[in-house]
């Protein structure tokens, strides 16, 4: 029996040094999300962290603030959701054949 349970374990040690790799390649991700057909542009990293933002000058009239922010939040969210898709196939690359419980996600 103890064999197995040393097996076991050192496949678990195994499963955690992927996840913490495929944890750390999340983290290096960064997409682009737009908005107002490309009028408004953020970039956010695997940490969901702004990177960079950039907004046509058109929309910097005070006339146009409303437009802005409702831009900046649609572009934020296409971002956020790019982001999602591409840490969702990272990881499952690293649990492809792992015996998860159905309804289960892992917390990146």
């Amino acid at each position: 029996m103890q064999p197995q349970m040393n097996q076991i374990l050192q496949q678990a040690q195994k499963m955690q040094q992927k996840l913490q790799q495929a944890q750390q390649e999340v983290e290096k991700i960064e997409r682009e999300g737009t908005s107002g057909g490309g009028m408004v542009k953020i970039t956010l990293n695997g940490k969901f962290q702004a990177r960079g933002l950039k907004v046509d000058p058109s929309l910097l009239k005070e006339e146009e603030r409303d437009v802005l922010e409702d831009l900046i939040v649609a572009a934020i969210n296409d971002a956020h959701q790019k982001i999602e898709q591409a840490s969702q196939e990272t990881m499952s690359k690293v649990t492809a054949g792992m015996p998860l419980p159905p309804g289960m996600k892992l917390p990146f």
